[in-house]
C-alpha cells in the first residue's frame, strides 16, 4: 500500500497554459504511480520520495518548453501504516 497521497496544481508561466498543464499530466501518466484529475488539481498515489521526484520532473519540463518559471501548490498526506485515494472517497462512491 502506497505511504502517501499529493495533489498537486502546477501553474506554468505564460499567456496559453493549457498545453504545458496537459505535458505535466503526460508526466504523471508515464510515471506509472496512480492519479486521478480533477478540475483544479491532480493526485497521485505512491512513495513520497517517487511522488516529488515525479513534481521535480514536471517542474523541469515546464521550463524546458518555454515558461520562465512555475508555481505548484501541494498538499500532502503522508501516512507510513499506508494510505490510498479510494479509503478516503470510497464512501462517496457508494
Amino acid at each position: 500500500m502506497a505511504s502517501s497521497l499529493i495533489s498537486i496544481q502546477i501553474i506554468p508561466k505564460g499567456e496559453n497554459v493549457i498545453p504545458l498543464v496537459d505535458e505535466a499530466i503526460k508526466i504523471i501518466d508515464e510515471s506509472g504511480v496512480k492519479y486521478e484529475v480533477h478540475p483544479l488539481e491532480t493526485t497521485m498515489e505512491g512513495e513520497l520520495a517517487q511522488l516529488f521526484a515525479v513534481i521535480e520532473k514536471m517542474n523541469e519540463r515546464m521550463i524546458e518548453l518555454g515558461s520562465p518559471n512555475v508555481i505548484s501548490q501541494v498538499k500532502i498526506l503522508y501516512q507510513p501504516s499506508g494510505i490510498t485515494m479510494d479509503t478516503l472517497t470510497e464512501k462517496y462512491r457508494a
